[in-house]
Parts: structure tokens; C-alpha cells; sequence
């Protein structure tokens, strides 16, 4: 398995190479955001785990100009920024996880083998659609009738997983279990955030209530013709 891993710290950034070269893993190493653009543009890697605040370009921006260019290996935001409000903008830009620092390092390791299953399973996946809501999961894009939605990569996640369930309730349980893995220690109420901004970007534009709320019970995804 090869991670990019992106950190200006030195000691932590050879902390952790050395933690994962234990593991198996073939680690390189960028100490900005601009090495780490130009790094992952020029070889294939399974993670990328990238620091937040980065000389040359933040976390936030590498992030953000690696998803515009069509990028979707999963990133692992790795940082001392503990704030709702930088995880939520993390994960707006495009990241799929974000692990603040001190870290357990056990964590990092089932967090970074999390990604990469979950990565593993979207390659041979077939497009699918619920009324005119159509996800392809393969290629990490979605779309309302003929209009293509811009999602992050966890909304993405959260969508594909309703849709493909499409009609069947699901928990929050059945949601974290299955998009943030068994190891997320969170709030639990970060599904119906994700939920929230899914019905700001798949529904209220268009006029639709697909996306549907069953109270006590949990979320469903039903052909809503508008």
C-alpha cells in the first residue's frame, strides 16, 4: 500500500514513515502543499494523509485543487486543528477523513486500511439510480435529471449508500458503520449535517423531497418526481 503523506513537520513526518514503513506501508514524503500536488500528480498512491497548515498551499487548498482536477484518492486530513469548523471545511473541500493531532497511532493505521477498502469497493461498481437521481460510483459522480451535482467526497459516500439502498430506512448506525467505518468516535450526529447539505444540493434546487426523514428510525432515498 503507498501513502503520500504531506507534513511540514519533520519529526512527525519521520514519526509517522517510520510507524508505517512498520507496517508495510511505502511511504513518501512532501514537506508542502506545493511538493504535494506535484508528488501525487505524478504517481499513484492508495492515501494520501495531508496536513493542514502547509508552506507553499494549506491542506485546505491542496485538497480542494486535487478534487478540481479530478483526483479522488482518499485523503486522510492529519493536523493539530481540532475546530468543527476547519473538519467541516476539510471535509467540504474533498477530504474523506480528518484525525487530529496527538494521535493514536493504532487509529491512523485502521483509519488509513478503512479508506482504502472502502476505495477498493467503488472500482467495479455500476451506475444506479433512484427516479432521475442517478450516482456512479466508479467514477465518484452524480446527477439530478440532465444537471450534474457537485458533492464532496463524503456526501458522495452518504448518497451512494441511500441510493443504493434506495427505499430501505437507515440508521445512524447503519450510516457511520458503513461510510466512517466501526472505528469512528464522534458525534453521531454528523449524519444529519451530511444529510442537511445532501438536501441543499439534491433537492430544494430541483424542487424535490428525495431524500426523507423517518422519524425514530433513521433516512431513505424514494423516486420524487417533483
Amino acid at each position: 500500500m503507498k501513502v503520500l503523506l504531506v507534513e511540514d513537520d519533520a519529526k512527525i513526518a519521520t514519526a509517522v514513515r517510520r510507524g508505517l514503513d512498520a507496517e508495510c506501508f511505502t511511504v513518501e514524503v512532501a514537506a508542502n502543499g506545493i511538493d504535494g500536488l506535484w508528488m501525487a500528480g505524478e504517481s499513484v498512491y492508495d492515501v494520501i494523509v495531508l496536513d493542514l497548515m502547509l508552506p507553499g498551499r494549506n491542506g485546505f487548498q491542496v485538497c480542494a485543487d486535487l478534487r478540481a482536477r479530478g483526483d479522488w484518492t482518499p485523503i486522510l486530513v492529519l493536523t493539530a486543528k481540532e475546530g468543527e469548523l476547519d473538519e467541516a471545511e476539510a471535509l467540504d473541500t474533498g477530504a474523506d477523513d480528518y484525525l487530529t493531532k496527538p494521535f493514536s497511532f493504532p487509529v491512523l493505521v485502521s483509519r488509513i486500511r478503512a479508506l482504502t477498502r472502502r476505495a477498493s469497493t467503488r472500482g467495479g461498481e455500476a451506475p444506479t439510480a433512484v427516479g432521475d437521481l442517478r450516482i456512479d460510483p466508479a467514477r465518484h459522480r452524480a446527477w439530478r435529471g440532465g444537471h450534474e451535482l457537485t458533492l464532496t467526497a463524503r456526501e458522495h459516500a452518504v448518497l451512494t449508500l441511500l441510493v443504493r439502498r434506495g427505499g430501505e430506512v437507515l440508521s445512524k448506525p447503519d450510516i457511520l458503520d458503513a461510510v466512517w467505518e466501526h472505528d469512528f468516535d464522534g458525534d453521531p450526529n454528523v449524519v444529519e449535517v451530511f444529510i442537511r447539505r445532501l438536501r441543499r444540493k439534491v433537492d430544494e434546487p430541483f424542487g424535490r423531497h428525495s431524500i426523507e426523514t423517518v422519524r425514530g428510525a433513521g433516512y431513505r432515498v424514494v423516486d420524487d418526481a417533483g
